[in-house]
């Protein structure tokens, strides 16, 4: 779908009286200054395989923009725009922006228009989950996606089994009480049979271990297919599995058909799917045949804009939604605004990492629940030494 298409869509009714109120509080104010710069987080250990890709490692960036107004009010956030729709930016108001052929932000900065929300929240003196509706819950359900493949890693070779315990313990000192554990070492890295059987083990391994209130979800990173995902389910059918992500390629027939297999036994797992799709048009069948029960398109691809439209298309169904987020920290405090600002979320997912250049206040995980910061926009300050010494500075561009 264009992004021009779906910025009509009901997401935007929702962002306008916001963005209306903004409309005194920020009527001479001007984009001066932008610097475009990428900050590099650490994750609390190495990210191993999954089906497709090989180690993740520790490290992970996320590319974002300071968009600095004569008023003094600085916003702050993810960006992938490029330096050319970003200068277009400077001089200009910041609610004319929004109102250029009543397009919205995304027209301007495509699924990058955190900094720009930032400042409506700070002019408004509100958190950006208001300005996008603030129907959900106080406290956000997250999981731990960060238990990919330590048995294929050579220092744990020998000793998998402890591994994954201690990744589950460390995980739950984090404040996490569900987990989504990586699956499908037999689509590439191990024969099919042993990988199959290698994904039992660690499965049998990390419920033993958390027990049975531990909240527990699979992704195979579509390392299986349609009979596969069947299998594993019917070799652990007192699992209780919380959801099943990207078992195959989705397709709207194989999707019913592997809920209509769920729906047979009496489990309440939950089919979770979407996170490689490239348009928010790709959605439609499953959400028209209800063929996916969680929708994962990804936060940093859509924004804030896609991901609140997706959401609107799929409520009426009775679908929730779960942002697709790895390899970025501020993509997970986008979640949690979108979280707390609509009600059919789910659950935002949680890639272990932490820097010094941001300062966080007020983001925090406690019995599987996260809490999301009253203060104005995102609550998301500069730390000004660590940013001069350790961001990478694309560009700077001025007036």
């Amino acid at each position: 779908m264009r992004r021009r298409d779906f910025l009509a869509a009901g997401a935007c009714a929702t962002m306008a009286p916001a963005l209306l109120r903004a409309a005194d509080a920020l009527a001479e104010v001007k984009v001066t200054r932008i610097i475009g710069f990428d900050v590099v987080s650490r994750r609390s250990k190495i990210a191993g395989k999954n089906s497709r890709l090989d180690v993740h490692g520790d490290r992970a960036t996320d590319r974002m923009a300071r968009i600095m107004t004569d008023a003094g009010i600085e916003g702050v956030g993810n960006c992938r725009a490029n330096e050319e729709q970003l200068q277009a930016l400077i001089g200009k108001n910041v609610i004319a922006l929004h109102q250029r052929g009543g397009a919205g932000f995304a027209e301007l900065l495509g699924a990058g228009t955190m900094p720009l929300w930032d400042i409506v929240g700070k002019a408004l003196n509100e958190p950006v989950y208001k300005l996008l509706g603030g129907a959900g819950p106080e406290r956000v359900p997250v999981y731990d996606g960060s238990i990919y493949f330590a048995d294929l890693l050579p220092q744990y070779a020998n000793n998998w089994a402890d591994r994954f315990r201690e990744e589950i313990d460390m995980g739950r000192k984090l404040g996490h009480r569900a987990f989504k554990v990586k699956i499908g070492r037999g689509a590439k890295w191990m024969p099919r049979a042993a990988g199959d059987a290698r994904d039992l083990e660690v499965l049998r391994t990390i419920r033993r271990h958390g027990g049975p209130e531990l909240i527990i979800g699979v992704d195979a990173n579509n390392g299986y297919d349609l009979a596969g995902a069947k299998r594993l389910l019917a070799e652990l059918p007192d699992y209780n599995f919380a959801f099943t992500e990207e078992m195959f390629p989705e397709t709207v027939q194989q999707c019913l058909e592997y809920k209509q297999f769920i729906a047979a036994r009496g489990w309440k797992t939950l089919l979770a799917d979407g996170e490689t799709q490239g348009e928010l048009e790709a959605f439609r069948p499953f959400i028209d045949a209800r063929a996916i029960d969680v929708l994962q398109g990804d936060m940093n691809r859509f924004g804030f804009e896609g991901i609140l439209t997706e959401a609107d298309w799929a409520r009426p169904q009775g679908i929730l939604v779960a942002p697709h987020n790895w390899g970025s920290l501020v993509g997970y405090y986008m979640q949690l605004h979108v979280g707390r600002a609509i009600t059919n979320f789910y659950r935002a997912e949680h890639d272990p990492l932490a820097n010094d250049i941001l300062i966080a206040d007020g983001y925090a995980i406690e019995d599987g629940l996260a809490t999301v910061p009253d203060a104005p926009g995102f609550g998301l300050e500069i730390n000004e030494e660590r940013f001069a010494s350790e961001a990478k500075v694309r560009f700077d561009l001025r007036g």
